[in-house]
């Protein structure tokens, strides 16, 4: 049995990364995985990528990284540009015979769109679903790690487990997967509940 953590879209903020990296630790786990978006909205880019680099967190790269770097691109200095510069835009592996892709949006290689399956209250929306399994219906894999979206599922479509583990600072959550079982245990961050959905421009956070 391999365990590997999930994370996503830290958004430069150290301390819900740091709290998810010692649930790992406890759990024993045998990789970490962040689909992206490590910079973006809070303004610890370098501590939170530390934190990646010291726990040999496999990542790639999101749309806030991309911005990050239009505006810091000549900044040479920059252990937070350099770092980002490094991801790829996909990562795929096999573990214990179960074929894992992670991109941040949506495959093979998007970085915007994302798959959104649950609405602003958290619930899984039937159309979502009907439609995202037919997307997805030739990319032949066992497991699709996203981000993005900042929403929190885990979701057999077709023959695939895609799961989105959260935003570690905004929907409070990580995930651990267990191959070749194929089962995710969510965890909360931060001492509050996970929001299934999290939204910016929203007045008032809607989750469940």
């Amino acid at each position: 049995m391999t365990l590997i953590g999930l994370i996503s879209d830290v958004h430069a903020a150290p301390a819900p990364l740091a709290e998810a990296f010692s649930i790992f630790e406890k759990a024993g786990v045998d990789q970490v995985l962040c689909a992206g978006d490590i910079a973006g909205y809070m303004d610890e880019p370098e501590s939170t990528i530390e934190l990646l680099q010291a726990h040999d967190c496999r990542s790639v790269i999101g749309n806030h990284d991309l911005l990050y770097l239009d505006h810091h691109e000549d900044e040479r200095d920059n252990t937070a540009v350099a770092f980002l510069k490094s991801l790829p835009a996909f990562y795929q592996t096999t573990v214990e015979g179960k074929s894992l892709y992670m991109v941040h949006a949506q495959p093979p290689d998007g970085c915007h769109g994302g798959i959104k399956l649950l609405d602003k209250h958290g619930a899984l929306m039937a159309d979502r679903v009907e439609l995202w399994t037919q997307r997805l219906q030739a990319f032949d894999y066992d497991v699709l790690i996203v981000g993005h979206t900042h929403q929190v599922f885990i979701e057999t479509l077709g023959n695939m487990l895609v799961v989105n583990p959260g935003s570690s600072v905004f929907n409070n959550s990580c995930a651990i997967l267990s191959l070749p079982a194929m089962t995710v245990e969510l965890f909360a961050l931060s001492g509050k509940t996970v929001l299934k959905t999290w939204n910016w421009g929203e007045h008032v956070i809607y989750g469940k």
